[in-house]
Formats: C-alpha cells, sequence, structure tokens
C-alpha cells in the first residue's frame, strides 16, 4: 500500500542518516516573497487577484543539497498574506535551524507546537524539508513519498468569475487550446450563475466535461436549485458550495445532488477530512499542499479517503510550476487521485523556474524523474528576502 511504502521510506531515510559521519543538519534557511503579475485578473467569488504573491523557502544542509518550497497564501482562505507567511516564517525558521535531518513528520509536529495555524508558510517549509529528504536518499520525491512510477497527468483549465459573454468566450478559448476539461468559477446569485453556465454550454457544447467551484459562494437554497437545474449538463463535480463548516447542510446538498461534491475550503487536515467524512458531507476531497500544511498531512488525508472509497483532486492555489511540481509528485501516490487542476501557473506572464513539471498539448503534464524536487526558482528578484 502507499502509506506503508511512505512509512518505509521514512523509516530509510532515519537509518541512513544516523550510518551518517555525521548527522546532517539544517544549516541555512532564506525567506522570499515575489511578486508575478498574471496574464489576466483571476477572479473568485472570494476576491479578485491581478498578480501571485507567494513565498519561497530555502533550506540548506550540512551536506551541502538545497531544498526548495513554495506557498501562495490567500487572506481569504488562509487568513493568511505573503507578509504575515514571512513573519510566520522567521519564526518557525528560528527554530528549525540547526536541528538534524531525521524524521521529517517530527518537523510537521514541532512547527504545530509552535504556532497556531499558518499553514501555508508550513507547507512551504515541509515542501522544502521533503525536497532536502528525497535528495539525500537519491529518490525523485514521488517515491520517497511512497508512489511507485510516473503516469502523465491532464490539467483543467479554468474560467475566471467574470460575466456570462466573458466566461463563454474564455471558455471558447480553452476549449481550441485542446483543454480536455473546463473549471468554471461561479458563486452569484442563481439567476447570474444559471445565465454564465447557459452562456458556456452555448458557446462550447455539451461534450466537454465542466468542473465548478463556487467557493462557498452560495446559500443551501441556491445551492441546491442550481444543481438540480445543472442535471444532465456534463458537470463532473461542485467544489465547496456553501460556507465551508456548514457541515449538516453540506450533507443535505450532497443527499439531494446528482452533481457530485467536492470538499475545498472545508478540508485542510485529516480532522477535517474526518468530519466531512462522517457527516457524509461530500462525495470527493480536493487536496492542496497549502492548505494541509505540505505533505505529511496531505498524506493522511490521502489514506483517509481511500478507506472511505472516495476520489480525489490534487490543485493548488497561484503557486509557480514549482508548487505545482511538489503537488505533481503527490498526484502519483494513489490510484485514488482522479482530478488534476494545476492550470494556475500557466496564467503567469513570466516563469522563474528551472525543471519541475512541464507543460504539453491538451493539458498534459509530465514529471521529469530527477531527484527531489527537481525544481528551483531562480532569476527573479524578490520584494523581500532574509536570511537565517
Amino acid at each position: 500500500m502507499p502509506g506503508e511504502a511512505t512509512h518505509s521510506t521514512q523509516s530509510k531515510q532515519i537509518k541512513i542518516s544516523m550510518q551518517l559521519k555525521e548527522t546532517p543538519f539544517i544549516k541555512r534557511i532564506a525567506l522570499s516573497v515575489y511578486r508575478i503579475a498574471l496574464k489576466e485578473p483571476f477572479k473568485i467569488s472570494l476576491g479578485t487577484l491581478s498578480y501571485a504573491e507567494n513565498v519561497l523557502v530555502t533550506i540548506q544542509s550540512s551536506g551541502g543539497n538545497t531544498g526548495y518550497g513554495e506557498c501562495s497564501p490567500f487572506m481569504t482562505i488562509h487568513h493568511e498574506s505573503a507578509g504575515s507567511s514571512f513573519d510566520a516564517g522567521i519564526h518557525i525558521g528560528g527554530k528549525l535551524k540547526g536541528l538534524p535531518l531525521t524524521d521529517i513528520p517530527q518537523f510537521t509536529e514541532l512547527m504545530d507546537q509552535e504556532i497556531s495555524g499558518h499553514v501555508s508558510i508550513k507547507s512551504a517549509f515541509d515542501i522544502a524539508l521533503y525536497d532536502l529528504a528525497s535528495q539525500m536518499e537519491d529518490l525523485p520525491l514521488y517515491k520517497f513519498l511512497g508512489g511507485s512510477s510516473l503516469r502523465p497527468l491532464v490539467t483543467d483549465y479554468t474560467v475566471s468569475l467574470d460575466s456570462s459573454e466573458k466566461m463563454a468566450a474564455d471558455a471558447m478559448k480553452i476549449k481550441e487550446q485542446g483543454f480536455p476539461v473546463i473549471k468554471v468559477k461561479l458563486g452569484g446569485s442563481y439567476e447570474e450563475d444559471m445565465q454564465r453556465m447557459q452562456s458556456i454550454r452555448s458557446a462550447i457544447g455539451n461534450d466537454i466535461p465542466l468542473r465548478i467551484d463556487a467557493n462557498q459562494g452560495w446559500d443551501k437554497v441556491t445551492a441546491m436549485n442550481i444543481l438540480r437545474s445543472l442535471e444532465g449538463w456534463n458537470i463532473q463535480h461542485c467544489e465547496e458550495p456553501i460556507l465551508k463548516r456548514q457541515w449538516n447542510d453540506l450533507s443535505e446538498i450532497r443527499a439531494a445532488s446528482a452533481v457530485p461534491l467536492m470538499a475545498d475550503e472545508s478540508c485542510f487536515d485529516e480532522k477535517d477530512a474526518e468530519l466531512l467524512i462522517l457527516h457524509k458531507s461530500c462525495n470527493r476531497i480536493n487536496i492542496k499542499l497549502g492548505k494541509s500544511s505540505g505533505f505529511t498531512k496531505a498524506l493522511r488525508i490521502l489514506r483517509l479517503a481511500e478507506k472511505a472509497g472516495m476520489k480525489i483532486q490534487i490543485g493548488g492555489f497561484l503557486e509557480s510550476r514549482l508548487g505545482f511540481t511538489a503537488a505533481a509528485h503527490l498526484a502519483m501516490c494513489s490510484d485514488a487521485i482522479e482530478f488534476i487542476d494545476f492550470d494556475t501557473a500557466l496564467m503567469f506572464q513570466s516563469d522563474p523556474v528551472q525543471g519541475g513539471i512541464r507543460y504539453g498539448k491538451n493539458g498534459r503534464i509530465d514529471l521529469p524523474p530527477a531527484p527531489g524536487l527537481g525544481a528551483v526558482i531562480k532569476g527573479i528578484s524578490p520584494v523581500r528576502h532574509l536570511e537565517l
């Protein structure tokens, strides 16, 4: 099982580290905030963004390896900004610097003990630590996590929330580019969102499947009415229709809807996943490293979803290809992972990443089999930087 492979890999890492003449330790940590403009504003029901403002964490070991991790905090989802993540990262980095690189999940527990919340910046540290650990094992990160082989991934592409005319035109462009699935941002009134959907379907036809995402923008009645109206519209699933903590209402919507529900903002960690499964609040779960504090908790969510027979989507926020390379490694770890949402890096005006995933035709994504994460960010000037 993937979970067993992950455990044995981490145990092997401890033994190898202990056999070295000197156990490698965290020698240097750097934090950088960088901004990259988007090709056009990205609009969802929770707000509009015109650029990505992300935090890069770089961790160097005494053995000479360097690990990279990235986070993309959303104030309306994480209650974090790049600035607050950077400040929290100073505290976290001060606690981690000098510690031996042995059991990576122990760093997850240490970060939670030291500071509450701040899951976005914790994910950047976690990714960088796993990058280091898998380099020390001379393994691609997906194998260190328990995955056995590479497979091509296929991403959707998102239609941002806008007027029905603009959304229909954008959907047509996406179809013409060859993406096999289109994701549609909603979250307005019943009349507004049904007009948006009707315009999109009139433009692209009914053959190409859609994924819809309200980002908590509806109330229960609106959600039930829209999902009932969209029956037979070739909708793969609906993400986060209502406010994330309304477990019982989500259960009622799921029971009445022919469109499968996917939990996103309502599932940050394994405790959230347990509640969603217990309340029968969703059919599927969207795992994002930026919500789960990184790989350690993401794998716990994945194990729970597998046990419950749920299909999984791996997604992200506004990370660069580095962040989505990390997500791609996670996507290799379970057959339950059926849906991929890695499109936002394609929305950047420039690409500062060397190595990492490669985007191909028709939404195809390939992950090179390099040791560790296999991606670095270079050639961009940070707006804020600190070395610890």
